[in-house]
């Protein structure tokens, strides 16, 4: 089964489709798809249900799917850097389901790991808790939390190769590795192919069996919110 495609687009062929849910890993603009996203804008799919931890910043990354109006609710911890992304849900154009950042992760770990709910306290007595069934526990409240499951999952990683094993380069390893295992579909842009069994066994961490499609891309790699000390 050969899972290295020439580009994007052609990674993205025959999977999307109008009001899909897409588990997108990255943090900010740390470890992100950024090819892919810029596919997905591309190919003018709408009514996306999109579940990253935020939604990058103005016009890159996530943002670029915000400024077509591609996407129609987020599933994120909190808004970011992006102007855009609270213009548009204070003007009720835009559907945000907040999650606490340790749920959302473990949201979609439990989707991949095949769970379908988990019980956590965190968020109870807050408005994260309404709508939502609470059971006590050994004195103590919590909250049903629901599984996430993609019907695909875009990530980026350091190194994959062709089987699609993946190593994460430090801080962008972020939501990826949970991204990566929440999809029924999941694509993979890496820095760098390398030959099966290059890779250190030990230190792979998404292995291959959760990647169907894998993709060498070329990365602006933004910085955020660069910071310098005087000279």
């Amino acid at each position: 089964m050969n899972k290295i495609y020439g580009d994007a687009a052609s990674a993205l062929e025959g999977l999307l489709f109008d009001g899909m849910t897409i588990a997108a890993g990255g943090f900010g603009l740390c470890g992100i798809p950024e090819n892919l996203i810029a596919a997905i804008r591309d190919s003018g799919v709408k009514h996306l249900t999109v579940a990253s931890n935020n939604c990058g910043v103005d016009h890159f990354g996530l943002g670029m799917l915000l400024d077509t109006k591609q996407i129609m609710k987020m599933i994120s911890s909190y808004v970011g850097e992006n102007d855009e992304f609270m213009r548009q849900y204070l003007s009720g154009e835009l559907e945000i389901e907040f999650n606490p950042q340790g749920t959302l992760a473990e949201r979609l770990r439990a989707g991949g790991a095949g769970i379908p709910g988990f019980y956590t306290a965190t968020g109870v007595g807050t408005k994260v808790a309404e709508g939502k069934e609470h059971k006590d526990f050994d004195g103590r409240t919590y909250i049903l939390e629901r599984g996430i499951k993609a019907d695909l999952a875009i990530v980026k990683a350091w190194k994959g190769d062709e089987q699609g094993n993946l190593m994460y380069r430090k801080t962008a390893m972020n939501f990826n590795p949970d991204c990566a295992a929440a999809g029924k579909v999941t694509i993979a842009e890496v820095e760098e192919i390398v030959p099966l069994g290059t890779l250190d066994k030990q230190a792979i961490h998404t292995p291959g069996i959760y990647v169907q499609r894998i993709v060498k891309g070329e990365f602006e790699k933004r910085i955020e919110q660069r910071t310098t000390r005087a000279a």
